[in-house]
């Protein structure tokens, strides 16, 4: 009568271990970028109410010329963690070094179209004649760091393939620390402005490349897998990434609509807005943690041939997820009057997020499911199911944001059509998990 129940405590006791082993330092990892921008935005942000507003509509464009290419992360690795449960170290690192060679490729493409076109996309934001033209500075300079932030994202998700999210989060804190030095020294010590703060950015992510680069190399050598461009690898990640790319970029829109609609409610809601995104996005990737470690573990469990331990763990993270939503919430509902004033002297600012905070806090459980799911799906391979998932949550939010203004709503009424897009995600993932599609085992999908 006891060995079902002891078996069961057994089974979650290893899936927590491993879910620990990899979330707590793969947290610490993923919100280095938001702490990025939010280093950044309490920078800023004391600069004056134009230059934090022109930070918002930039850093929006600019996470989302990046964020289009997370897949370099996420599809290698899944990819990467099947080969290391079917045992081929060697095809894991190439598979790894084919995303790498690719994210060069697209960081070159993608500064080819933003140096040109950011007066024209920053136009398109509908920001305000004194918030434009710190706006277009910053996105300028920061763009010529994208290649190495995709190269950061290739070889991130190499070593999350290989089970290291260790190595990650050293590299994360020595590119924070270097950026937040930076940042200050060439904002307020040289006196570059909002340009020493993009500056400061695209020194520390140079660096945190060189330094993943390192690491993925002597790997590579170690097991004697080839650094070479092979052309027939390089195109076969990328049609492997084209649904999470599609699945992405859905996403993204749904933060650009959200950003614009912000911008037409003033400077100060777009101030705000820009905010409470870089404390949402913040949150975000403290839940993705656990994510991360799915993304991992059930790519590895599927490479060993093992869909019940996949299973088991699935349900343990969400489990997980939910628990850290509500921790988390409750957090931000508790401390929002202490950090309000980090970010802004701006009392219009503070009163237009002290309301809205408290929407965001309580998405927190909703987005603790959503992540999870979409980690575990995304180690999965699940990319096709993921992309039409997110195209239907993006047909409802664009309607729902667009009629925010239209219908005198503010900045809270805004966060409310953000909780609807999430609600719509968590129901279309969980249908998925449940019905078991997802599960298929094998070193490849």
């Amino acid at each position: 009568m006891t060995q079902a129940p002891t078996a069961a405590k057994t089974s979650r006791r290893r899936h927590d271990r491993e879910i620990i082993a990899l979330a707590l330092p793969a947290f610490g990892a993923l919100v280095a970028e938001p702490l990025f921008v939010m280093v950044d935005s309490a920078v800023i942000g004391h600069l004056g109410t134009p230059q934090l507003a022109g930070l918002g509509i930039a850093a929006t464009l600019l996470m989302t010329a990046v964020s289009v290419f997370v897949f370099l992360a996420y599809a290698t690795t899944a990819a990467v963690a099947r080969r290391v449960g079917a045992g081929d170290l060697q095809a894991a690192i190439r598979q790894g070094m084919d995303g790498i060679w690719l994210a060069l490729l697209l960081g070159a493409a993608v500064i080819a179209v933003v140096l040109p076109a950011a007066p024209w996309l920053v136009d398109v934001f509908g920001a305000s004649d004194t918030a434009a033209p710190y706006a277009i500075t910053y996105l300028r300079i920061s763009s010529l760091g994208i290649p190495a932030m995709l190269v950061v994202l290739a070889a991130t998700g190499v070593l999350r393939g290989l089970q290291d999210t260790k190595t990650p989060l050293y590299v994360a804190v020595g590119g924070f620390t270097a950026n937040a030095l930076l940042n200050v020294g060439l904002v307020y010590g040289a006196g570059f402005g909002i340009a020493g703060s993009a500056w400061g950015t695209v020194i520390a992510q140079c660096g945190m490349a060189a330094a993943y680069l390192v690491v993925v190399v002597r790997g590579a050598r170690k097991h004697g897998a080839s650094l070479r461009p092979d052309a027939a690898g390089i195109r076969a990640c990328a049609q492997a990434g084209a649904p999470l790319l599609v699945r992405t970029l859905s996403l993204r829109a749904v933060l650009m609509i959200a950003t614009a609609v912000a911008a037409r409610l003033g400077d100060a809601d777009v101030a705000a807005h820009q905010i409470l995104l870089s404390l949402w996005s913040l949150l975000a990737f403290a839940l993705d943690a656990i994510a991360i470690a799915g993304q991992a573990i059930i790519g590895r469990y599927l490479g060993a041939d093992d869909a019940k331990g996949a299973q088991e763990a699935c349900r343990r993270m969400v489990q997980w997820g939910i628990a850290s939503g509500v921790v988390l919430g409750v957090l931000v509902a508790v401390s929002r009057p202490l950090f309000i004033p980090l970010f802004t002297s701006d009392q219009v600012v503070r009163d237009a997020l002290l309301t809205a905070l408290l929407v965001v806090a309580v998405s927190q459980p909703i987005s603790g499911i959503v992540f999870v799911l979409d980690g575990v799906l995304m180690g999965a391979g699940d990319g096709p199911y993921l992309a039409w998932a997110m195209l239907a949550t993006l047909a409802v939010f664009t309607p729902a944001a667009l009629l925010v203004p239209v219908l005198g709503g503010g900045l809270t009424t805004l966060w409310w059509a953000m909780t609807l897009m999430m609600a719509v995600r968590m129901v279309t993932l969980w249908l998925r998990a449940r019905s078991g599609r997802w599960i298929v085992t094998g070193a490849t999908r």
